[in-house]
């Protein structure tokens, strides 16, 4: 429990150095502390102050997810915009269920988020083991329900 309060108020206080930018102000400072403080404890009140409330150590694993997922949000990308060239009879949109693999609520909606940031899909319902996305074309569907996606965001909850 230390080590969140401790992160928590870390992160919350170098947020607030930043974006107020006010280092020395001597009214300003100590009321910033008060707000991180106050800040912490009614988190810690509310008893969020978890694993899944402050997901620290999914950090390092988020850096490494991150370019991949770049890479699929640009390869869908030229896919969208072929099928923009080609016109509307070259769409195929459906609805689809993909049977998910995560054990946590942080990785189902890491997933859902993934798959609605690729460009032409959009989560519309996720449940315990199972997300619901609406996807433009047949080659996004597929692109979705290979399960790579799935994969690589039940591996980066699995470093725990």
């Amino acid at each position: 429990m230390l080590k969140y309060i401790i992160s928590l108020a870390l992160i919350l206080s170098t947020i607030w150095l930043l974006f107020s930018g006010h280092w020395s102000h001597p009214v300003l400072l100590p009321l910033g502390a008060t707000s991180v403080a106050l800040t912490v404890y009614l988190a810690y009140r509310m008893q969020i102050l978890d694993r899944e409330g402050h997901p620290v150590h999914l950090i390092i694993p988020v850096i490494r997810y991150l370019p991949w997922l770049l890479k699929e949000v640009v390869k869908a990308n030229l896919i969208v915009a072929g099928h923009i060239v080609r016109g509307r009879k070259s769409l195929s949109p459906g609805i689809c269920r993909l049977t998910t693999t995560q054990k946590t609520d942080v990785g189902r909606i890491f997933l859902a988020n993934s798959i609605t940031l690729t460009p032409g899909t959009v989560t519309i319902y996720v449940r315990e083991n199972e997300v619901w996305f609406y996807a433009l074309t047949e080659e996004l569907e597929q692109g979705v329900l290979g399960g790579e996606m799935d994969r690589r965001v039940t591996q980066l909850e699995g470093e725990q």
